[in-house]
């Protein structure tokens, strides 16, 4: 058989009976001719493996990183926190004027009428006894301060004697912005005890597992089109995949949904408890990480701001710092930040080292083991800060342009490390969890932390007729935040 120069192929293209490399038989399938196109000739070179050019797409391993997962078999999860161990009120009330007594040495203070005690709301009935010594300050400032010692109490007010003076400080004269908290007591000889006693009190929480659903079909004609395809994908298997390989990326969508849910997750109802559409429509919701610390936890907004880059991100920091040594003064914490923060921080340490950049040469690691090796496998770098050691590494769902990437709300989070002591209410005993832990549906014959079963009448199942295979993916489970007051949230400004 001979071929022609013409019909198909243009008058400078000539095939060559054998495979042979030459000018007069190339496809240039890149050219502007017309002719030269994928209906002439050969088919092109196929490029079986993929190419990654996202690289690793999956957002997975925060909670794994911070966190653990145990089972539970209720519609809810309860769990107590602790209150502070000593009686401080807030913005409390003094009745006392410069005309009526400025010096008798004594007034009252009301916690009925105005603020909050220190974990709790306005107050109806106060915890500060007769004899107990107290120090008084002004809220505006903090600076002006008296000490007193409490002669008398009723349920809704305490009149106090100052010490050495009879002057009353004119910034603690009638006013609503008194803070007030007690040190100690003082007793006359051979006097009664004490009157009265504390109960200590806790702060009760909870949050109810969400179902997450998703699911993968195919139809049977498509199962018979083999199509190979090399992939490498980012659960750690490799190898070649045919139709299953948008079971593959669905599954991996499933795993990165179960955490972002834990992370983002809301309550249906309103904050006061409200019901809204969703809830009267059988919607709960679950209260995801920022949403708990928005509400029980600390958020600061612009971190840096607008300055130079390292000379705004210290002063901000510390007074971060400040906030933590009013909390539980945590010694280890881990930072997941965005790309622009983590900058920042950087900028920060280097400021701090003189314009070298050594942060991972400050820090003792001891969340690692005192090895800093291993710190750096995980891609935490770390640095100290008065009292503090701080472990940072970038959040890859801060930065991605599918997820958090998206928007400038979130610039990362402080996660204590370590454990909290909380009151079980189910063992009725104290135990100990780690801060943030996900809770999973489960029982002796249900396990519902990641179900997964195929229905249809392909690919090995036989469930009903439908000519097609459907995956199916299933998960019940909440967020345990605890004691976020020891969290902090960076938000943009």
């Amino acid at each position: 058989m001979s071929f022609v120069t013409g019909g198909s192929f243009p008058a400078s293209i000539v095939p060559a009976q054998k495979k042979m490399a030459l000018e007069t038989n190339y496809l240039n399938f890149a050219g502007d001719t017309p002719a030269n196109d994928f209906a002439q000739q050969y088919l092109p070179e196929l490029y079986e493996a993929e190419v990654e050019r996202y690289g690793n797409r999956t957002l997975s391993g925060f909670l794994r990183m911070v966190g653990a997962e145990m089972p539970m078999t209720s519609d809810q999860v309860i769990w107590s926190e602790q209150n502070r161990l000593h009686v401080a009120y807030k913005g409390l009330a003094s009745n006392i004027s410069a005309a009526s007594a400025p010096n008798t040495g004594q007034f009252v203070i009301e916690p009925s009428l105005v603020g909050t005690a220190s974990g709790g709301g306005n107050q109806t009935k106060h915890a500060i006894r007769a004899n107990q010594t107290i120090l008084i300050s002004d809220q505006a400032t903090g600076l002006v301060t008296a000490k007193l010692l409490v002669t008398s109490v009723t349920d809704t007010t305490c009149i106090a004697a100052l010490y050495g003076t009879d002057t009353v400080p004119s910034a603690l004269l009638n006013t609503n912005n008194v803070n007030i908290f007690v040190y100690g007591a003082e007793f006359k000889k051979g006097t009664l005890g004490m009157t009265g006693s504390i109960e200590p009190s806790f702060t009760q929480y909870n949050n109810r597992p969400v179902i997450i659903k998703d699911k993968y079909e195919i139809n049977g004609s498509d199962t018979a089109q083999i199509g190979w395809v090399e992939v490498a994908t980012e659960d750690g298997t490799s190898g070649y995949l045919w139709y299953l390989k948008a079971e593959s990326e669905t599954r991996l969508r499933f795993e990165d949904y179960l955490e972002m849910m834990m992370v983002e997750g809301e309550d249906a109802k309103t904050a006061s408890g409200a019901a809204t559409v969703l809830s009267a429509a059988g919607y709960e919701g679950t209260e995801g990480m920022f949403s708990a610390i928005e509400s029980r936890g600390n958020v600061y907004s612009g971190f840096a701001g607008a300055a130079a880059p390292g000379s705004g991100a210290l002063a901000d920091f510390d007074e971060i710092l400040k906030n933590l040594d009013k909390q539980g003064a945590i010694e280890e914490n881990m930072l997941f930040l965005s790309r622009s923060t983590a900058l920042d921080f950087d900028d920060m340490i280097a400021a701090m080292a003189g314009g070298g950049y050594a942060s991972t040469a400050s820090a003792s690691y001891g969340l690692f083991d005192n090895e800093a090796e291993m710190a750096l496998n995980f891609g935490f770098s770390g640095f100290r800060r008065g009292s503090y050691d701080f472990y940072k590494t970038d959040w890859k769902y801060l930065n991605d342009a599918s997820t958090r990437g998206l928007d400038k709300a979130i610039d990362g989070v402080l996660v204590p490390a370590g454990t909290s002591t909380v009151y079980d209410q189910m063992l009725g005993s104290n135990i100990r969890r780690p801060f943030l832990h996900v809770r999973y549906r489960a029982s002796e014959t249900e396990d519902r932390r990641f179900k997964n079963w195929i229905t249809g009448s392909v690919g090995g199942a036989y469930t009903n007729d439908l000519d097609a295979m459907s995956v199916h993916f299933l998960s019940e489970r909440c967020l345990v935040t605890q004691a976020a007051n020891n969290f902090v949230l960076f938000k943009g400004a």
